[in-house]
């Protein structure tokens, strides 16, 4: 007796996504399913990444369906294309949905951390401005669906326009940056409370229907943790790296760990790791507190051979300015301050300019 497309995505289901905890049906990347007489045909929708990680997903998942009992022959197409075998596949199969999705963007960079409280966003808010002070083009997209707090940090307080053509969004513009937001689009007392596909939705959407234009570097503020956001950003668009943000406390540390696991199994470089309120400086008599610990991201990054990006101490100049919509490296470029964040956003501009394409924009 022939399977039921039931059958083929109970079996699917048990199938993980490489690096998550949950399967290929409820991640939502199976579509045009059809079974007709033991043939079973479908489609594995995955964006830019990782071959090796497609090979994997197609293998175990044809093994699943072919398991079935009445299974003659079953017949995948990864991410769009017809998929020949894993040994064969070349790494342009892995690109697509970035060229449709953000055709005049160059290199999408995603600031990450393994959990909240270590200052994510105030690293990619000074990362945008950083990199558009040393010339290039920026855009900063905030992914951190419920806890959106890019607006605040970036000065913006007004809804966003659409284009008269009515093409899509336009992006706000703030210290020569570009950017957009889910905060920006709800009631800023709103609690979002969303299941993972809707989350899903929502940043395709805010990649999709924003009018970014020519950028060199679009930087995605993404939540903490290894999830839903950061799956369906490294599916949707080709990542050229992902900027880890971790403070030097040892639980801190242990979820950057994580993050880096993730993303390198899932095929995107990590660009380093930036370890964000190092240290304290008494503004009074000037001595050095180590408050949550010193060094850790360093070492760490070294024991994972991720490049260390740089230190950004405590201090009460990067708070205000968050809460002020005045990021440090705009408001006091001159001081050691913003000098911290600059130095990251050099190293950054290093790695990308290593990529094809991209040194030759920036002066």
């Amino acid at each position: 007796m022939p399977p039921t497309p039931d059958d083929v995505l109970s079996a699917l289901s048990r199938v993980k996504y490489p690096g998550f905890t949950r399967d290929l049906v409820s991640f939502g990347v199976v579509r045009d399913l059809a079974v007709e007489d033991g043939r079973v045909r479908f489609r594995i929708e995955l964006g830019p990444g990782n071959p090796a990680v497609a090979g994997t997903i197609e293998r175990e998942a044809r093994a699943a369906v072919a398991a079935l009992p009445g299974v003659t022959e079953v017949a995948i197409r990864v991410g769009g294309a017809p998929s020949p075998a894993p040994a064969a596949r070349p790494p342009e199969a892995a690109r697509g949905a970035e060229g449709d999705m953000l055709p005049g963007v160059k290199h999408v960079v995603a600031v990450a951390s393994g959990k909240g409280g270590v200052g994510k966003s105030t690293v990619a808010v000074n990362l945008a401005v950083g990199l558009a002070v040393r010339g290039a083009k920026v855009g900063l997209l905030d992914a951190d669906i419920y806890g959106p707090s890019i607006p605040m940090m970036m000065g913006v307080t007004e809804r966003p326009s659409i284009d008269p053509a009515g093409r899509g969004i336009l992006p706000f513009e703030r210290y020569s940056v570009r950017l957009m937001s889910l905060g920006s689009l709800v009631d800023r007392d709103t609690a979002v409370i969303w299941r993972g596909p809707m989350v899903m939705k929502a940043i395709e959407q805010l990649l999709r229907d924003v009018l970014w234009g020519e950028l060199d570097v679009l930087v995605v503020d993404l939540p903490p943790g290894t999830g839903d956001a950061q799956l369906t950003l490294s599916q949707k668009v080709r990542l050229a790296g992902a900027v880890i943000v971790t403070t030097p406390q040892d639980v801190a540390l242990a979820d950057a760990i994580k993050g880096i696991a993730m993303f390198r199994k899932v095929g995107v470089p990590v660009l380093g790791v930036v370890e964000n309120m190092s240290y304290f400086v008494c503004p009074q008599c000037g001595t050095q507190t180590d408050v949550f610990g010193h060094g850790g991201g360093r070492r760490e990054s070294e024991r994972l051979e991720a490049p260390f990006l740089g230190e950004v101490p405590l201090h009460v100049a990067i708070r205000d300015g968050g809460d002020h919509g005045r990021p440090i490296v705009a408001s006091d470029p001159d001081s050691p301050l913003a000098a911290a964040f600059l130095a990251i956003a050099d190293r950054v501009r290093s790695a990308l300019a290593e990529r094809p394409g991209v040194a030759g924009r920036w002066a």
